[in-house]
């Protein structure tokens, strides 16, 4: 092994080797498990059995070991895998950690020679990483000849080499034990996880993405909230190395945070909100990842109840470009949810390809009865529970405990026998409405989002009747 790979445990052979020993072990373990149970006459454990649970600790346990991309693509089953997998290992996948241990610099170091090449000698490069994930890492950096401060995200080495590899190691892990089932569903998923798996590793698209977020961004006038970007660097950037403009700020966890008034929270908190609505009815492009570390706060005067507070957003590997007529179906079933139309939130859930085309009205009904639970905080006032409504009548998004009730719905609706995993699309913007609306119960925010909510809408249609009188042939 050379010296730059030693610390990601990447030798081909015995990283398959070990992955697949341990999914043979699991199958093995739980085939042994179900015939002892066949033949001692004891009725069946179940998936989710305490047997099940300890099996999938164990083989989620190697997966944490192997590091690397074993660990985003665990991470990536956890989030998108809970309609194809058992609750046990889908719960398990969960305690992957966001954050890993950095790789030592004597490893790295080797990594931004490479990188960087003759430019390697123009930057003074702190040793010590102030953020690691799964398949890479970031370094603070100064420019020698301006001072000026830059940071530079760098790619765990060889790691694209081996990526395809690995995930499909992931995958026979799985069927080895007996976790997952082969079908045309799970192969649409399976396509699009791999897909996103390699976009976050495609270095030239996410910093055209970072350039083109940064122009919007930028341009954006008389919105409530203000957004930054960090200006790429083009000079330091690669296949495997991204260089951005250094930035300050605090994550939404900080205790400062936590600290600011009332208003300036709710205020950050519909900042959050409305940057969901403007990349869906705007932008067409949206960042899938909801993890804290992707957003920083730039806060004004912490003194005061009013101050210019600015949203940072980092990381934009993980972006979705929408196609039209997905866009199309999911800007109309938001919009539907707000009229509380079933019948057209059953449409366009069927246009998402979430639902068949021959749905029964029961199937339809439960999973159309999620979306409108999961838009909650979104209804007019009239239409909110009351439980979770402040003495002025205010939405209190960390007690409503919405994720936790949504999810259990949505439980009940993958129990029909009609229902049909959403697609791979849909499940990514699943996931980001859950980070916006976790984002916004950490800041303790109390607001109703109707009106916010109403006013994109309504430039939204009113721009869709402005198009199609300019395409219509009397407009001409």
């Amino acid at each position: 092994m050379s010296r730059k790979n030693k610390g990601l445990n990447s030798r081909g052979i015995s990283r398959t080797l070990s992955a697949s020993l341990a999914g043979a072990r699991a199958g093995g373990a739980m085939a042994v498990d179900k015939a002892f149970t066949r033949f001692s006459g004891k009725p069946a454990m179940g998936e989710d059995s305490a047997f099940a649970r300890r099996e999938a600790a164990r083989f989620v346990r190697k997966l944490g070991k192997l590091k690397g991309s074993y660990v985003k693509i665990g991470q990536m089953l956890a989030l998108f895998g809970e309609h194809f997998l058992p609750p046990a290992l889908t719960f398990a996948l969960h305690e992957l950690e966001q954050n890993t241990d950095p790789l030592a610099w004597d490893i790295m170091e080797s990594a931004f020679r490479d990188a960087l090449g003759v430019l390697y000698t123009e930057l003074e490069i702190e040793p010590q990483a102030f953020a690691a994930a799964s398949l890479a890492q970031v370094h603070r950096a100064r420019v020698k000849a301006t001072g000026e401060k830059i940071c530079l995200k760098i790619q765990y080495p060889g790691l694209a080499a081996v990526i395809d590899s690995d995930f499909d190691t992931v995958i026979r892990m799985l069927t080895l034990s007996r976790w997952v089932k082969a079908g045309r569903d799970l192969d649409q998923w399976l396509g699009s996880m791999r897909q996103q798996l390699h976009n976050e590793i495609d270095y030239t698209r996410e910093a055209e993405m970072t350039r083109r977020a940064n122009r919007i961004t930028s341009s954006m006038i008389g919105a409530p909230m203000s957004y930054a970007v960090p200006e790429i660097l083009p000079r330091y950037c690669g296949p495997q190395v991204l260089a951005l403009e250094y930035v300050e700020g605090l994550s939404v966890t900080d205790e400062a945070v936590r600290r600011l008034p009332l208003k300036r929270r709710n205020a950050l908190a519909q900042g959050m909100l409305e940057l969901f609505f403007y990349e869906l009815y705007d932008w067409g492009l949206l960042q899938t990842d909801p993890n804290f570390g992707n957003y920083l706060l730039r806060l004004g005067d912490r003194r005061k109840v009013d101050a210019q507070d600015q949203l940072v957003l980092l990381d934009f590997g993980a972006v979705l470009q929408c196609e039209d007529r997905f866009l199309h179906h999911l800007q109309h079933l938001i919009a539907a949810g707000q009229r509380r139309d079933v019948a057209a939130v059953v449409d366009n859930l069927i246009g998402l390809n979430c639902l068949p085309l021959d749905v029964n009205e029961e199937a339809g009904q439960l999973f159309a009865d999620f979306c409108l639970q999961l838009l909650e905080p979104l209804q007019a006032p009239e239409h909110l529970p009351r439980e979770y409504l402040n003495a002025t009548g205010q939405y209190c998004w960390a007690s409503s405990r919405l994720m936790h009730r949504a999810a259990r719905r949505g439980a009940l609706s993958s129990t029909n026998r009609h229902f049909t995993p959403p697609s791979g699309d849909f499940a990514l913007i699943a996931r980001k409405l859950t980070g916006v609306f976790t984002f916004i119960s950490v800041l303790g925010a109390q607001f109703n989002a109707h009106d916010v909510v109403q006013d994109h809408l309504d430039r939204w249609r009113h721009r869709s009747i402005s198009r199609n009188r300019q395409r219509s042939p009397a407009a001409r």
